[in-house]
């Protein structure tokens, strides 16, 4: 947008939508939004959704950070993204992989590849927080972009939507954690579970809070079964409307 006349700017009164609608306005379409889930979590992977809803089949009205929402209200929206959307897609990043390379690396790579999973092209990128460098499309990396961009909000709500399901998977396989509930993020509750059971696989053993478990507790809780995979390591799933 480097270069372009101020009308292409929205307004902050101007809704969700605004940067979509300028950024065609300008030449840019389709533009996609990314966004992660499980980045403040000490166990479970890391998710990042990316989303296209120009072209998509109607409107999606009620988008929001996907903080702010209800767990109710966000699987709703997320059948409609996964319904309507012009494309999407969800990455996941597993635990090891973030012990292994760190956190913000994997945020970064997922990034990317969410949005190389996208079946269409965008031709700008809008991404939360971050940039994401590597891209042959222009981009921009907006503070609370999930509160400020349509396809931002969408992809937030496709991440977080996922990794929900995900940990819920995983308290079945581990359910003295409580991963159904605080979903593998730092509360009283988790804490006092590590401190008491130790940390299991899914565990980010690179966190502070994990070691400190690992090193009082000496072991490691191993699930009694191993069929299956529930996180779907590095997995990249999508669809287009």
């Amino acid at each position: 947008m480097k270069g372009r006349p101020l009308r292409f700017t929205p307004r902050r009164d101007a809704g969700l939508f605004a940067y979509e609608r300028a950024l065609a306005h300008g030449g840019f379409s389709p533009v996609a939004g990314v966004d992660e889930a499980g980045r403040g979590a000490c166990a479970g992977p890391l998710v990042v959704g990316a989303v296209i809803l120009q072209g998509g089949r109607g409107r999606i009205d009620g988008l929001a950070d996907s903080k702010l929402l209800t767990p109710g209200r966000r699987e709703e929206l997320y059948m409609e993204i996964t319904e309507r959307a012009y494309a999407w897609s969800a990455t996941v990043i597993p635990c090891h992989d973030i012990d292994r390379i760190g956190l913000h690396r994997c945020n970064i790579t997922g990034m990317r590849r969410a949005l190389a999973a996208l079946d269409h092209r965008p031709a700008y990128v809008l991404s939360d927080g971050f940039p994401v460098p590597g891209l042959d499309v222009p981009g921009l990396a907006m503070i609370k972009g999930d509160q400020a961009a349509a396809c931002v909000a969408a992809a937030s709500i496709v991440a977080k939507v996922t990794r929900d399901r995900i940990m819920v998977g995983l308290h079945e396989r581990y359910p003295e954690y409580g991963f159904d509930v605080h979903k593998g993020y730092v509360t009283r509750a988790h804490g006092k579970a590590l401190a008491e059971h130790g940390p299991c696989p899914e565990h980010r053993f690179s966190y502070v809070n994990v070691g400190r478990a690992l090193r009082n507790n000496g072991d490691v809780a191993l699930e009694e079964e191993t069929e299956g995979e529930v996180s779907g390591e590095g997995r990249a799933e999508g669809a287009r409307a």
